[in-house]
């Protein structure tokens, strides 16, 4: 029987919880709570809708890598194998949504993160960058990734630092001509005219 892979965004309802298996592999979960947002037309306003728990699983690094990673109320998307539990307690038939996720990070539509290479994760940009783009863990490395780590390096902005925000770009229409010599002056809000701020479609608690 084909699996049947997902992508869920929502919000961590729970701590992470971490552990190894009797063999000494990783495991951590945590419940994921994803809400419906929709606009009220009526109410000129969002409103939260039906909410759907689904418990998360992750094995080995990745299953490391979420212990420093979420905290309870972070945005997340979670891809994965979705997986239906359903068992009986006395009488009454229970059942449980679960992904065994394959990928786990934070909902950049709602907010901003840093990325950190973990230390001897396959795929991780060695110090030097070589011809090509260099193998590591048996995986090889895009020339364009690692020349991203060097110049990142070689900047002396360190890992997990936001990049200085980009000045937002003024319209053509809020720009005012001034004679020859002058400086062009913004308008008085120094926003585009015409924009409007559009309202939280992301899932919420």
């Amino acid at each position: 029987m084909s699996e049947t892979h997902v992508t869920v965004i929502g919000n961590v309802a729970t701590e992470v919880s971490y552990g190894e298996t009797s063999g000494g592999v990783p495991m951590a979960n945590f419940r994921l709570a994803c809400t419906e947002r929709r606009y009220d037309r009526q109410r000129e306003c969002w409103v939260d809708g039906e909410t759907q728990w689904v418990t998360v699983t992750a094995w080995r690094a990745l299953a490391v890598n979420l212990i420093g990673s979420l905290a309870k109320g972070d945005p997340v998307l979670v891809s994965g194998r979705l997986r239906v539990r359903e068992w009986t307690e006395g009488e009454v038939k229970r059942s449980r949504v679960e992904i065994d996720a394959r990928s786990v990070g934070h909902d950049l539509t709602r907010g901003t993160t840093a990325f950190r290479w973990a230390a001897g994760v396959r795929g991780q940009p060695p110090a030097g960058p070589g011809p090509g783009g260099a193998e590591v863990g048996g995986e090889v490395v895009p020339e364009w990734i690692v020349s991203a780590v060097e110049a990142r390096r070689g900047s002396g902005a360190p890992y997990g630092a936001a990049p200085a925000p980009a000045p937002a770009p003024l319209a053509a229409a809020a720009v005012r001509a001034l004679p020859a010599g002058g400086r062009a002056a913004a308008g008085e809000s120094g926003e585009a005219p015409g924009r409007e701020r559009g309202g939280d479609a992301g899932g919420a608690l």
